[in-house]
């Protein structure tokens, strides 16, 4: 009896120890790998045995290396840049989807989740030819619209190279990262729109409250919670921003470095230089931004005068 309850008692660890393994292997140890590689230099074609013990030398040559910089400065520019329309947009897009679109509510949020579950490869491709020099509809639109006199002054007569330029690099790149995740914050925010209590909105219209009010009153603030998970997903997911910008810059980061993120950076660093501890130390530092920044929306979100 006493061997029965035994082996009964390590059924659930027989049936977790695959997953376990497969965590133990491709997650746990990956990340202690890196941390441990950051303080070393190796060159992994000479195998384990080249590693060499270097300190916080690559911690301080990340740290005084200009591209670093650089890329972070492009990363926290597209974050914000693309993460904020997000919401922006999102939110009253959401309440109009849930009040007054009724039974097309869910062919409309398949819509516009489809932009989020198309790949990314076909993405970047589709818009490098929107924003195409020559052949690009972009510019063909514009050139439409300087033939109409009243936006001749504004729209400019010759095409604009978005791909080519600095100083439209960037924003090309967080169009297409805003275009491609506003739809997945859009289902958030209609899924939490649809667990307010509706005697909130019927008490509301009921002492003469109109539309903009209830929205800002009452939709607003049962929002925040689901505002404060979108907003981490997307301070997170930007902050690692790798597919979109190096398919469309072709893997370079544009001109003068103006599309390259920290996560390219860290790619090139590791897979085009050979230098796995530097890219180590690249990794955690941005984990260190992404984890301070983190804290800070935690905070912003927090209730005044609530429990810390």
């Amino acid at each position: 009896m006493s061997s029965r309850r035994i082996g009964t008692g390590w059924a659930p660890y027989f049936f977790l120890g695959p997953f376990l393994a497969i965590f133990l292997i491709f997650g746990i140890f990956p990340i202690l790998f890196s941390l441990y590689l950051m303080f070393h230099i190796w060159d992994p074609v000479q195998g384990l045995g080249s590693m060499e013990y270097v300190g916080l030398e690559n911690i301080t040559f990340a740290l005084e290396d200009p591209l670093m910089w650089t890329s972070l400065e492009n990363t926290i520019w597209l974050a914000v840049a693309s993460g904020v329309p997000q919401h922006l947009v999102a939110i009253p897009l959401a309440y109009l989807i849930n009040e007054y679109l009724g039974r097309y509510r869910d062919v409309a949020m398949g819509a516009y989740f489809v932009p989020y579950i198309t790949s990314t490869v076909a993405i970047s491709i589709m818009f490098t030819t929107l924003f195409s020099t020559d052949y690009g509809a972009v510019n063909a639109a514009l050139q439409s619209l300087a033939t109409w006199e009243p936006l001749a002054l504004i729209v400019p007569a010759e095409n604009i190279d978005w791909l080519g330029k600095p100083e439209t690099v960037k924003p090309v790149l967080a169009f297409v990262v805003f275009w491609r995740y506003v739809g997945f914050n859009t289902i958030l925010y209609v899924a939490a729109l649809q667990s307010i209590p509706k005697d909130l909105y019927e008490a509301a219209r009921i002492d003469g409250a109109k539309e903009f009010k209830i929205f800002w009153f009452i939709t607003l603030p049962q929002l925040k919670p689901m505002m404060y998970f979108g907003v981490i997903l997307s301070l997170i997911g930007g902050l690692q921003l790798f597919e979109e910008p190096f398919i469309i810059t072709g893997g370079r980061g544009g001109p003068e470095y103006s599309g390259m993120t920290t996560a390219m950076y860290m790619y090139r660093t590791a897979f085009e230089f050979n230098d796995y501890g530097l890219a180590s130390a690249i990794s955690w530092l941005l984990f260190l931004v992404i984890a301070v920044l983190t804290w800070l929306t935690n905070r912003a979100f927090k209730p005044k005068g609530g429990l810390a």
